[in-house]
């Protein structure tokens, strides 16, 4: 008998962003596809993208598989991105560079048949270069800064890996899809996820100093304002309209069933008071 043991994979959480606000990502990611669109429609970048049409863009973190595709790495103000593009969506952008105008008109092509020339690569650190800009940009604008002015430089880098965040822009070139991916340092990350962060009042709050026990603590008093002892004959013979002749002297001031004061009994505006406190000690 054989057993087949499946293992569910789990994403591996970072500790560094604990905390931090990963479960809005997918805001910047539709940000994100907005500013592609514009900017794959602009006159400049008509001419590689013309027949391409922008299906997705999402944010997700690199498996290990696509480190081992070709990466080129470009300075942004707060960090370094990595640009990587899949090469049938790249001969797709030089077809339409010099030939192919319409979607229809892009050839499907063996790219393991095609052999790497220095104009697919130089198109290649160009097309790097344009779209890198639109992260950058998007990245300053969503901190309060101004959008990136031209292309970003070229620099050295490394291979991101397993576990890099990375933004992916899928493609459709007529029959060919394909992927652009785009991998963001820890420090941009930092700042896209700072963006992010719900605005929070910076005002320090002014908490008002506790009052004594002794004037939280609320307590029930009761004023007895007479007593009058009668017999039981006298109580019984009570009838309507009879009078008890009594005379207002101090009252008693009861905490439950223990007297605390005495106090006179006064008239002020129609209701009675109770003034001059005495301990009953």
């Amino acid at each position: 008998m054989t057993m087949l043991t499946t293992t569910v994979a789990h994403q591996v959480l970072d500790p560094s962003l604990l905390g931090r606000p990963v479960h809005r990502l997918p805001q910047f990611a539709a940000q994100l596809r907005d500013d592609l669109v514009a900017a794959l429609r602009l006159p400049a970048s008509r001419r590689y993208w013309g027949g391409s049409e922008l299906e997705q863009v999402g944010f997700s973190q690199l498996t290990g598989n696509e480190a081992r595709m070709r990466w080129q790495h470009f300075a942004a103000a707060g960090g370094v991105i990595g640009f990587t593009i899949e090469r049938r969506i790249l001969l797709a952008a030089l077809d339409q560079r010099y030939g192919a105008t319409k979607a229809a008109e892009i050839a499907v092509v063996d790219e393991s048949q095609v052999r790497v020339t220095a104009t697919e690569e130089r198109l290649s650190v160009a097309l790097g270069q344009q779209l890198t800009a639109v992260i950058a940009s998007r990245i300053a604008m969503n901190l309060g800064g101004a959008p990136v002015s031209g292309p970003l430089p070229v620099v050295a880098g490394t291979t991101p890996g397993k576990g890099a965040w990375i933004v992916t822009m899928n493609v459709r070139a007529g029959d060919t899809a394909g992927k652009v991916l785009f991998a963001l340092d820890k420090d941009l990350i930092s700042e896209v996820l700072r963006a992010l962060a719900p605005v929070r009042d910076a005002r320090p709050k002014m908490h008002k100093p506790a009052a004594p026990l002794a004037q939280r603590l609320q307590v029930s008093l009761d004023g007895r304002l007479v007593s009058k002892e009668v017999t039981l004959g006298a109580l019984f013979d009570l009838r309507i309209g009879d009078v008890i002749p009594i005379s207002l002297h101090r009252a008693d001031v009861m905490l439950e069933d223990s007297r605390l004061y005495t106090a006179a009994v006064t008239e002020h505006q129609g209701k009675l008071c109770l003034t001059s406190f005495e301990d009953i000690e």
